[in-house]
């Protein structure tokens, strides 16, 4: 479809007896950031090999900007978890020769690339040799590598591994200026954070199998909320309260007080608990309701609470 930038349609890789993708199914708006989730062996590596047309599926179909995978490589930018760069080219001429291979002309490859450089601070270094780049820098230099011929689809397997803090956050800005130019990103990880600040869709993937795809809000809907109460209360007391199902003792807050995180069931809200242990006298001294994480949303969908 039209407006469909990546479609996988019951999508299987199998090795032998071993399964690393099974009957995987999800689809990408253009121009939306989705967040492709799981744990190391998850399959997401493998599945993002299938969309390249790097690795046949054993089953199933995938369409990529509305061609079979493999047949709009020059229309995608893909930066592997795997980094490798020439390390005795300079980053200029590292990105003129990958841009050449998408089929850039080199003048303007070299002046796009001067001017991408330039924008991540990388303008002194653009003649030296990549191997006297610091990792950080050579990161940005492969990212500038697989956007310089304009992509309509941005694929990135890990891209936040091995950054610091600071150019982390430098990496989700420029995730987030290509969806506003209407460039699609699919990302890969298994760090929520970056996912819970970036997307819009998330697919969560658990040994090869998806077990969620949808909207941040309805995968936090699948964990439990939480209500964070201080005071000299005990855990006999707090499970008595309406849709506390579990209290868990974070620790002594002084004065006889603990800090106790509850967790409310499904379709009960922290204002009834909280209204009943008010009108039971009980000692509260501070109280405060949390929406669950994309984090606790991933262990609950994916099971990574009980392994």
């Amino acid at each position: 479809m039209a407006d469909r930038a990546l479609s996988l349609m019951g999508v299987s890789k199998r090795y032998g007896d071993f399964s690393a993708v099974s009957d995987l199914s999800f689809e990408v708006k253009r121009g939306a950031i989705c967040g492709f989730l799981g744990p190391n062996g998850a399959g997401k590596t493998t599945s993002v090999r299938m969309m390249l047309g790097l690795s046949e599926p054993s089953a199933g179909r995938i369409e990529v900007l509305g061609r079979p995978a493999g047949q709009a490589l020059d229309r995608i930018g893909f930066m592997p978890e795997e980094r490798g760069l020439y390390r005795k080219m300079t980053p200029l001429d590292v990105i003129v020769f990958l841009a050449g291979l998408k089929g850039v002309k080199a003048a303007v490859a070299r002046r796009r690339g001067k001017g991408m450089l330039e924008a991540q601070g990388l303008g002194p270094f653009m003649n030296k040799q990549i191997r006297s780049l610091s990792k950080g820098m050579s990161q940005k230099v492969q990212l500038i590598s697989c956007l310089v011929h304009e992509p309509e689809l941005v694929i990135l397997d890990e891209p936040f591994s091995g950054l610091d803090p600071v150019n982390q956050q430098g990496l989700e800005t420029v995730i987030r200026d290509l969806a506003r130019q209407g460039t699609t990103v699919l990302f890969s990880t298994h760090v929520m954070q970056h996912a819970e600040r970036l997307c819009e869709q998330v697919v969560l993937l658990a040994k090869g199998r998806k077990v969620f795809e949808g909207t941040l809000q309805a995968a936090r809907a699948a964990a439990p909320r939480h209500l964070d109460l201080e005071g000299a209360l005990n855990e006999a007391d707090l499970l008595t309260l309406p849709g506390i199902v579990a209290a868990v003792d974070m620790g002594e807050a002084g004065d006889g007080a603990h800090v106790w995180q509850c967790h409310l069931k499904k379709g009960h809200t922290a204002h009834e608990a909280l209204k009943a242990a008010f009108l039971r006298g009980l000692d509260v001294r501070r109280f405060e309701a949390r929406e669950p994480s994309l984090h606790e949303a991933f262990i609950v969908l994916t099971g990574a609470g009980h392994e």
